[in-house]
């Protein structure tokens, strides 16, 4: 071992830039983060994250900024640099070995990670320090792959979307524990015209995904990261894509539910606002306290003239139990607009009255 450390201006231990402290290796989150890096903490407050490609460092920075804030993301956009926290980073890190590899190759690997830390000022950290350090006993050593001893069987895009059309979901979920790459040829059925089997797609979405996070939470990570990017850079939301969002955190919110507050950043585009709400109806309807504390916000759309919004929000605000909402479900008795709700693989009509009706039973 003495060997492989010859030369320390070639390889060292990584250690804090704020302390100088040698540092443990960066670990998985039992809870999910934007894009899934691995981070760690040193005792002196700073919070580390792990960019193995060293060409994301904006979304290594937020990463460790909202770890640092104990996962709490309204305070972590809230907080300005050098006035509430410090950066510095760490290049030529390698994951693998743990180590700083100056000279960025490392037997036969070029070595690109790097470290990007986060040291809030003392104000901020007697807040949050307790929290962001509880947080981190939770964390994980990072899995490595296993070889799977069973044999992959191949499937083509037309047997997905066959599966998809007749609602074969047993079928699909068994291929889904086989070969990750299908969530590639469920996606592309999201841009399906028919809007059922762009729901169907939406689901099997959320589906497929909750089967793959259970080896590899990083891919669906920067799959769902990948669709939200999309949805705001070029208008993808006819493409499903917001649907697949919904269903993604929705079957597995323990996971990915930090992804939730990127639904409410877009919910300022009205175009957009219909889906935004038939996602969170799916959230709420598998996890609701994922945004119980947000049912207040929901109720002036009660009153937009889109029965689509309203009908969707009428079944979110059920979902809530929200009681501020329960005078203005009850006007909507006498609502006969209809709206087209997607449930159980099906699309059909309601009114806005059988809606509110089902909200209010569930008050």
């Amino acid at each position: 071992m003495d060997g492989r450390f010859k030369g320390r201006d070639v390889i060292d231990r990584p250690t804090c830039p704020f302390c100088g402290r040698t540092i443990e290796k960066p670990m998985e989150l039992s809870i999910r983060m934007p894009t899934e890096m691995p981070v760690g903490q040193c005792p002196c407050g700073a919070v580390y994250a792990c960019d193995v490609t060293g060409h994301n460092l904006g979304t290594a920075m937020v990463e460790a900024l909202v770890v640092a804030c104990n996962g709490d993301w309204d305070l972590a956009f809230d907080l300005l640099p050098d006035d509430d926290y410090l950066t510095k980073q760490l290049d030529y890190y390698d994951l693998e070995t743990h180590l700083i590899v100056h000279g960025g190759a490392y037997e036969g690997r070029q070595i690109n990670g790097v470290l990007f830390f986060i040291r809030p000022r003392e104000d901020i950290l007697e807040v949050t320090e307790e929290g962001t350090r509880r947080l981190m006993e939770k964390a994980k050593p990072i899995a490595t792959q296993k070889p799977s001893a069973q044999k992959q069987r191949t499937f083509s895009k037309k047997e997905i979307e066959s599966l998809i059309a007749d609602y074969q979901m047993d079928a699909l979920l068994d291929l889904a524990s086989q070969d990750k790459r299908i969530i590639r040829d469920v996606q592309r059925l999201l841009y399906s015209v028919d809007p059922l089997i762009s729901h169907r797609a939406g689901e099997m979405m959320g589906r497929v995904c909750a089967v793959i996070a259970q080896d590899d939470p990083g891919l669906v990570s920067r799959r769902l990261q990948g669709l939200l990017t999309a949805i705001t850079d070029t208008a993808a939301s006819s493409w499903g894509y917001i649907n697949a969002v919904g269903e993604i955190i929705a079957h597995n919110p323990a996971q990915f539910a930090g992804y939730i507050p990127e639904l409410f950043r877009l919910m300022g585009d009205r175009e957009l606002l219909p889906e935004i709400l038939e996602a969170l109806c799916r959230i709420a309807e598998k996890e609701p306290k994922t945004i119980l504390k947000k049912g207040y916000q929901f109720v002036p759309f009660l009153q937009s003239a889109d029965p689509e919004i309203r009908g969707f929000t009428v079944i979110l605000l059920g979902h809530l139990k929200t009681p501020d909402a329960k005078e203005s479900l009850a006007r909507l008795g006498e609502d006969n607009s209809v709206t087209r709700i997607y449930r159980n693989g099906e699309i059909k009509d309601h009114t806005i009255a059988q809606l509110a009706t089902q909200a209010l039973e569930k008050q």
